[in-house]
């Protein structure tokens, strides 16, 4: 098992990617508390992992809150006894040009996808600092590396997300922690949330058609491409890896 005896926290667990990071931690034999707004999901993917002999424990969790992260961390140590990983994957999306944006918007979208890695980050320091070893994983994007005209506070967030990562990564080597901190870029990945720009689109099947067009790969990747790339960031295999940025997209960014 990969990551045996871990503690880890994954944020926005109850579906889509952070669900599928949760099982995987958990299958790889770490100890996962997940949290979501989704309590309904959420409390369903804790049982179906402690059933099939994983260990996992939801948390209701509104990630753009920071005393509600303090309780978070400092619950799971109550129960789990330290934090070794934690995975910032909660995240929202909606399309606006810089001209079409509106304030209310940005900052409830940078709220979650930028705000919150601050918080957990900041947060999962405290603690792992302390044990002098520790795996934060944040999710950025594509769309943290290269623009796109209709998603102006999205790249806003992603981007910042990416540079944020190198900065944390910096401090956290610098001041001898023990503490890596790297960020993952995935591509159109087919989850709850893609699946949902598809049918605002209004032709799912057409949309879906587009998005895979966009990959050199010629599909659209699935929750467990992004999983095992996080695993591999959580575990002592990448032991050497920090500050960096994993870019898992089909060949995307590469035209």
């Amino acid at each position: 098992m990969r990551v045996k005896d871990k503690v880890a926290i994954v944020t926005g667990g109850a579906k889509g990617l952070g669900e599928a990071t949760s099982r995987l931690l958990a299958k790889e034999g770490a100890k996962v508390v997940l949290t979501d707004l989704d309590e309904v999901q959420g409390k369903k993917v804790e049982a179906e992992i402690n059933k099939s002999g994983g260990t996992a424990k939801y948390m209701k969790h509104d990630v753009s809150k920071e005393d509600q992260w303090k309780k978070v961390v400092d619950d799971t140590v109550s129960l789990f006894g330290r934090l070794d990983i934690l995975v910032n994957n909660a995240g929202v999306g909606h399309s606006a040009s810089a001209e079409e944006e509106t304030l209310e918007k940005w900052r409830f979208l940078l709220s979650i996808n930028l705000d919150a890695v601050f918080l957990g980050t900041r947060e999962a320091i405290r603690v792992m600092k302390n044990q002098k070893s520790g795996s934060i994983i944040n999710l950025s994007s594509i769309e943290g590396l290269v623009g796109d005209p209709t998603l102006a506070a999205y790249n806003a967030s992603k981007g910042g997300v990416r540079l944020f990562t190198k900065s944390a990564a910096l401090h956290c080597a610098k001041s001898g922690y023990g503490i890596r901190v790297n960020s993952v870029h995935p591509g159109y990945i087919w989850t709850p949330m893609v699946e949902q720009n598809a049918i605002d689109s209004g032709n799912v099947e057409e949309r879906k058609a587009e998005l895979t067009a966009l990959h050199p790969i010629g599909k659209l990747g699935v929750p467990d491409d992004i999983a095992y790339g996080i695993l591999y960031l959580a575990s002592d295999e990448s032991g050497f890896v920090t500050g960096s940025e994993l870019v898992i997209d089909g060949g995307y960014t590469a035209q």
